[in-house]
């Protein structure tokens, strides 16, 4: 994880309120997989990139332990003020250096994180702190797939979405198109001979107006844009919660549209 973007107080609370969990149907997908590669029990999952804590939570009640870890101490400290889960623990760290002993970890997984680390470097840890038959599972979804629906304005919403993406495109680092290409290099990397890939799982899913403006809040790029023009940043996701009314035809931004999300994950199973 060479990439530091996500480590500011404010973008970590926001991450915490307006980044989307894991599909059940994703995790369900890669819970079998790991079943039927390796078998119970299931010890040790480690979530890279994890973030404000949502798919580390999703694991939690299938394992003995899960471990996530991430560059921000800010993101860290925001998942850490989430109660309830007594067997995940945070810690701060890089993908690449993973303070676990060899052949110590059940899953190794990353959602919407993947296409940050360093391929090689972390592909060589994951083949030596996975135990054998552990697995690796790496998942995310498309942005530019995603589909907004309310009544007959919905191609208006999407068009409204794609002309924020085109005004951060400036914005923009090339490691975000790595998660558009479905990690595929990444994946052809892996030198595990099992190893598979699931395109597109689409889920449908309703979102508030505020939520989503929140989302976009999140994304990387629009970060980038905050951090050279504070006011113009604010001024657009206020425009754009306002233009999402306007299309609508409603006035709270608690109204719930629609939103279809494509899902993808590269799956491994290191040897025996």
């Amino acid at each position: 994880m060479t990439h530091r973007l996500f480590e500011g107080k404010d973008h970590a609370s926001v991450y915490q309120k307006y980044r989307f969990t894991p599909p059940d149907e994703l995790k369900n997908i890669i819970l079998q997989y790991l079943d039927t590669k390796k078998g119970q029990p299931h010890a040790l999952a480690v979530d890279l990139g994890c973030g404000t804590g949502q798919n580390a939570r999703l694991l939690a009640p299938h394992f003995q332990q899960v471990v996530g870890i991430d560059v921000s101490e800010c993101q860290l400290e925001e998942a850490r003020a989430v109660p309830g889960y007594p067997n995940i623990t945070y810690r701060q760290g890089v993908a690449e250096e993973l303070p676990f002993p060899d052949g110590s970890v059940d899953l190794l997984t990353a959602a919407s994180a993947a296409h940050w680390f360093d391929r090689l470097r972390f592909l060589a840890e994951a083949s030596r702190v996975l135990k054998p038959r552990g697995c690796l599972a790496l998942l995310g979804f498309s942005d530019t797939k995603t589909r907004l629906c309310y009544h007959n304005c919905g191609e208006r919403l999407n068009h409204i979405c794609e002309e924020v993406r085109q005004l951060l495109l400036p914005y923009t680092s090339s490691q975000v198109a790595v998660s558009e290409g479905k990690l595929e290099e990444l994946y052809s990397a892996i030198p595990f001979p099992e190893k598979e890939r699931i395109e597109c799982l689409r889920v449908n899913t309703s979102i508030s107006v505020r939520s989503l403006v929140g989302f976009i809040e999140t994304w990387s790029m629009f970060q980038s844009y905050k951090k050279k023009d504070p006011q113009a940043a604010g001024d657009l996701l206020l425009n754009t919660q306002k233009r999402f009314l306007d299309e609508m035809g409603v006035t709270s931004p608690d109204t719930e549209m629609k939103q279809e999300l494509e899902y993808f994950c590269v799956l491994a199973s290191k040897p025996q």
